[in-house]
């Protein structure tokens, strides 16, 4: 079980946006940061804020992923011609964990993790158990038969708050999905904005 799970509402608060879109988020009761000084006025943010703000909201919606991990993302983004931020996110969104999440086969980003560590999901018909395992376009993953009737998974299929977007194929019946292609950033359904040219300024300054 990772760290980060207790906390993951703490991200919410630290936005002031609910940026899973999720019913429970405590930003739809309390726009306001977290702990004793959550409610004093803040101040305009600096160019570097608005750029760490960028990252972090970003790194946190991607179930608040290692410093490392992200950096090196977004080393590899930058190495790739074209559109660096662009690269970032087609990076992040061919993470295992975010594609079952996507598929919903799990209900949130942080059950992903916790679902790959345990051994339910394969790949190609090999168990992996490494969430940030990156998906090639055409790559087919599956529920393990003994995993499909987890209240986990059956949960997760009837949420109605959010759809499978168009690069996943997802058959729920067999609880199968396939990446088919790497997504243009106006196609990955955040529940908020992301602004992942910010994250490319902050880590180039």
């Amino acid at each position: 079980m990772t760290k980060r799970n207790p906390a993951k509402y703490k991200i919410d608060r630290r936005m002031g946006e609910n940026i899973w879109g999720r019913p429970k988020s405590p930003v739809n009761r309390r726009e306001y940061g977290p702990g004793q000084h959550g409610q004093r006025r803040k101040g305009k943010l600096s160019d570097y804020g608005v750029q760490l703000r960028a990252k972090q909201k970003l790194k946190g919606y991607y179930a608040n992923i290692s410093e490392r991990q992200f950096r090196g993302i977004y080393q590899e983004a930058i190495r790739l011609k074209g559109d660096s931020g662009a690269h970032l996110i087609g990076l992040l969104e061919r993470r295992l964990d975010m594609v079952i999440f996507r598929a919903k086969l799990v209900p949130t980003i942080f059950a992903a993790r916790q679902f790959i560590n345990h051994g339910h999901i394969k790949v190609n018909g090999r168990r992996v158990t490494i969430p940030s395992f990156r998906l090639k376009v055409g790559d087919a993953i599956e529920v393990r038969e003994k995993s499909k009737q987890l209240p986990l998974v059956l949960e997760a299929v009837s949420l109605a708050e959010r759809d499978v977007p168009d690069y996943i194929e997802a058959d729920h019946s067999k609880m199968t999905a396939r990446f088919t292609r790497i997504p243009q950033i106006g196609e990955v359904p955040y529940a908020v904005q992301m602004e992942p040219h910010l994250v490319v300024e902050y880590y180039s300054r």
